[in-house]
């Protein structure tokens, strides 16, 4: 019980941590370049395969307007790779690609980039660069994700402390089993049917497109749900027989078939997230299939022992305890080893644990760990004194039967009034004797109770912090996509900014252009739309550019009007962070407004 935290820190950092999340790598053509002639397609290069959705790719030529290419497919350089056709002529002017993948991982990535044919365009058009994340979608296919993962934790766990540790009412398991089992069911079809909008980045409406399910259906995710739905099915006949009465010792063949149906079920995370992707893929896989039993056993079996020690209606067996005790201790083991290899696939060096969000996130888990691994010590000490006591009860409990037979021989054989007084004291010591150490017994059942809820406790804590952690890019992936340059980071290539305003009757927005959109110099192109999406003039525009945490500005960009649009090539950003910019815009000699907004400027 003492370590077991130590690897669900890696399981989800397991469960869902290796070096995946695909990055891009490249882009052909590169981005920002100018072309002499227009190229056929465009192919992107990423740092693990990925897989294609029917809108992977949008590109929008130099009014804003989307062109229509051919399907997306993988070009020569095999699944790392993504390709699509452009029309056979394309007018001079700047062309922004946005486009979307699905890693190998399941986690879908998406960026943009801009290439120029001919010359660049005067001003960088882009009207709607595809879907982004919808926040609610990815809300609720992660709270799938996490009920999933306590589910599976739930029926692996308390299935095997049912089969090891035999407790002596095992009916009390009864509606945990069934729970982690139906919960089970119930998140992967959810997440079956949601998969579709969340790779796709569109609502949760999306769900219920019958077509969207059937691609769902043949992707390798989609495909591994299926699989986890079909072993669920036949767990079902497991668990009925498992809860059996008399069934507290399982025949071997049911014991092989239960193990089977563990090691499955662990096989559908293992093969459509992380493990499947990056380097050492075969042992990645047999790691991540430990390290997700070895966390259910131990997580599960922590909450069956809690649900055991609060509706016995005897005294549980301290033999009980002492073998879930071992039993979490080997579970612990493994998710050390395994959570440790994990970590550093995911991580790759020492300095993506303070240079990458990925890092900063198994930070936090291990300190949660630490306090996880601080219950379960008091845990095993406990459970350590209430075997002891236990046996002393149990001695006790023989030395009371010996008392009583003495008692009764004495009497038969005719003993006096002064052996008969010996043997009521004897009787009575014996008697306290016992009594002290089934009270002693019971104050160490309720301290081991108290320690178990903070395992737990903490546990739920991790889990959610794993969670989290395995939708985050990790530090390997990151210093990849960081060796191929900036430009090719899956960033946008301009910072893109729109600006709503509403002043004196008039309405309408502001297009703002940063470009590159990092420190340093960057020219600046404002593009002023009417309410009808149409052009618009304004007798003045202003541009100022704020950083509050660093005490920078404001800086006036000085825009110019070109003819159509306002600019300018002379605007230097300093530092790298949040900064505020700040528009004024006015319509009329007299109306005129300020809208702030906040920009993100690379390093």
């Amino acid at each position: 019980m003492l370590l077991g935290t130590v690897l669900v820190l890696l399981l989800f950092g397991g469960a869902g941590a290796a070096s995946a999340h695909a990055a891009l790598r490249a882009t052909d053509p590169e981005d920002g370049t100018v072309l002499k002639s227009a190229p056929r397609d465009i192919t992107l290069t990423f740092t693990e395969s990925v897989g294609l959705l029917d809108d992977s790719f949008r590109v929008l030529d130099p009014d804003g307007k989307r062109l229509r290419v051919g399907d997306a497919g993988h070009g020569p350089g095999g699944s790392d790779t993504a390709r699509v056709t452009l029309p056979a002529r394309l007018a001079q002017g700047t062309y922004t690609v946005a486009w979307r993948v699905v890693s190998a991982d399941s986690h879908p990535v998406s960026g943009a980039f801009t290439f120029s044919v001919g010359r660049p365009s005067p001003a960088v058009v882009v009207a709607d660069t595809g879907p982004t994340e919808d926040p609610a979608t990815e809300s609720l296919f992660n709270m799938g994700r996490y009920l999933a993962y306590l589910a599976a934790a739930l029926l692996i766990g308390t299935a095997v402390f049912l089969a090891v540790c035999r407790p002596p009412e095992p009916s009390r398991l009864r509606r945990l089993l069934w729970a982690g089992w139906g919960t089970l069911l119930g998140s992967t079809v959810f997440l079956l049917v949601l998969r579709a909008p969340y790779e796709s980045g569109a609502g949760p409406s999306a769900a219920f497109s019958l077509k969207a399910l059937e691609r769902t259906l043949g992707t390798r995710p989609g495909e591994a749900l299926l699989v986890r739905l079909a072993l669920l099915l036949v767990a079902c006949f497991f668990v009925v027989r498992l809860l059996r009465p008399g069934a507290s010792r399982l025949p071997r063949a049911w014991q092989a078939a239960g193990g089977a149906l563990a090691v499955g079920l662990a096989l559908t995370w293992a093969a459509a997230e992380h493990a499947s992707a990056g380097i050492q893929v075969p042992v990645a896989m047999t790691s991540a299939v430990l390290h997700v039993l070895a966390m259910a056993v131990w997580l599960g079996g922590l909450a069956a022992l809690l649900t055991t020690l609060y509706r016995a209606e005897g005294q549980l067996p301290a033999a009980v305890v002492a073998r879930f005790s071992r039993l979490a201790f080997a579970s612990v083991t493994v998710l050390v080893a395994t959570g440790v290899y994990q970590s550093w696939r995911g991580l790759g060096s020492w300095d993506a644990v303070t240079g990458t969000t990925y890092g900063h996130l198994l930070v936090l888990k291990l300190l949660a760990v630490t306090l996880l691994l601080a219950a379960a010590r008091l845990s095993r000490r406990w459970t350590g004194r209430l075997v002891t006591v236990a046996a002393q009860a149990e001695a006790q409990a023989e030395a009371e039967a010996e008392t009583v037979v003495r008692e009764k021989v004495a009497e038969r054989v005719g003993g006096g009034p002064a052996s008969a007084e010996a043997e009521v004291e004897a009787e009575t010591a014996v008697r306290e004797k016992g009594a002290a150490a089934r009270s002693a017994a019971a104050a160490h059942r309720y301290g081991l109770r108290r320690s178990v809820l903070a395992e737990v406790a903490v546990g739920v804590v991790v889990l959610v912090l794993s969670t989290v952690l395995s939708g985050t890019l990790p530090g390997r992936a990151q210093a990849e996509a960081a060796e191929a340059g900036p430009a090719t980071a899956g960033l946008p290539a301009a910072s893109l900014t729109t600006v709503p305003f509403a002043v004196g009757g008039a309405t309408g927005s502001v297009q703002v252009t940063l470009d590159p959109g990092r420190t340093g110099d960057n020219s600046v192109q404002a593009i002023v739309y009417a309410a009808d999406g149409g052009l618009a003039t304004v007798p003045e525009l202003r541009l100022s550019f704020t950083l509050p945490a660093q005490r920078i500005g404001p800086i006036d960009a000085r825009l110019e009007n070109k003819g159509g649009y306002w600019g300018t090539n002379d605007l230097t950003l300093p530092l790298a962070g949040d900064w505020r910019m700040k528009a004024t815009i006015r319509v009329s000699d007299v109306d005129q407004i300020s809208v702030t907004k906040t920009v993100r400027i690379a390093g």
